[in-house]
C-alpha cells in the first residue's frame, strides 16, 4: 500500500505541473464492473478470517456519483459483489485529491476528445452488508464498517464532451470493524486490503 501511495504522490506532483486551462468544476457518474480481491491484514485470528472483502464474490459491479473542483474531489460509491447465488453489497464515501490529465493533441482537447489519465488518493468511511440492501440503508442491515484510505488510477478515453469509457484500479486499506457489538471489543476490530479492477462508462458534466 505505501508503494501505491508513493506512485499516486508522484503522479500528483507530474499532475500539478500540467493543470493550466483544467476544468474548475466538474460532475460525472460511472456504470463499474470488473473483479476485486480482498483480504484481511491483521486482528484476531478468528475475526479477520471472516473480514468483509476476503469473503464476498469476486464479480464486482456498481455505480459511482463524483465532483471534483480544481484537484480535490469527493466521491459516493455503491458496489455489489455477486457470483449467482452469494450477493454482498459495500457503500462508501471518500474525499481527497483527484486530478485528471488529458493525453491528447491540442486538436483532441479542444473537440474534448482523446485519452486521459485519472489519478486520486483520499480517505472516507465505507458499510457493507451481506445481503441486498432495502432501501434506506439503515444500521441493522450492516455487517461490517471501516475508515478507508484509497488510492486510485484510470487510464480512458473521451468518446465526447460528455462521454468517457476506460479502466480503473482503486487500492484501499481499512480499519474495520463488526456491527453490532461494543466499539471499545477489539477482538472483533480487524484491518484489510482490497483491489479491484474495473471498466467504466462515464457521464461528464463540465460546470466551470
Amino acid at each position: 500500500m505505501v508503494r501505491v501511495l508513493a506512485f499516486v504522490v508522484t503522479a500528483l506532483i507530474v499532475a500539478t505541473s500540467s493543470r493550466a486551462g483544467a476544468d474548475v468544476l466538474v460532475l460525472y457518474g460511472d456504470v463499474q464492473g470488473g473483479g476485486m480481491f480482498g483480504k484481511g491484514t491483521s486482528g484476531d485470528a478468528a475475526v479477520k478470517d471472516q473480514a468483509f472483502f476476503a469473503n464476498v464474490p469476486n464479480v464486482a459491479y456498481g455505480a459511482a456519483v463524483s465532483a471534483r473542483f480544481l484537484f480535490l474531489g469527493a466521491t459516493i460509491q455503491h458496489h455489489q459483489y455477486n457470483d449467482g447465488s452469494d450477493l454482498a453489497t459495500w457503500t462508501q464515501i471518500t474525499g481527497g485529491l483527484d486530478f485528471a490529465i488529458n493525453l491528447g493533441s491540442d486538436q483532441e482537447k479542444k473537440a474534448g476528445k482523446g485519452a486521459f489519465l485519472q489519478v486520486g488518493a483520499g480517505a472516507g468511511f465505507g458499510v457493507g452488508t451481506g445481503q441486498q440492501v432495502e432501501p434506506p440503508l439503515d444500521n441493522a442491515q450492516v455487517d461490517d464498517k471501516a475508515f478507508l484510505i484509497e488510492a486510485k488510477l484510470a487510464v480512458g478515453k473521451h468518446l465526447s464532451k460528455f462521454v468517457d469509457f476506460g479502466v480503473m484500479v482503486p487500492v484501499a486499506y481499512g480499519y474495520f470493524f463488526k456491527n453490532g457489538v461494543p466499539a471499545n471489543d477489539l477482538d472483533n476490530h480487524y484491518q484489510g486490503i482490497h483491489a479491484e479492477a474495473l471498466v467504466f462508462l462515464r457521464l461528464r458534466l463540465k460546470l466551470l
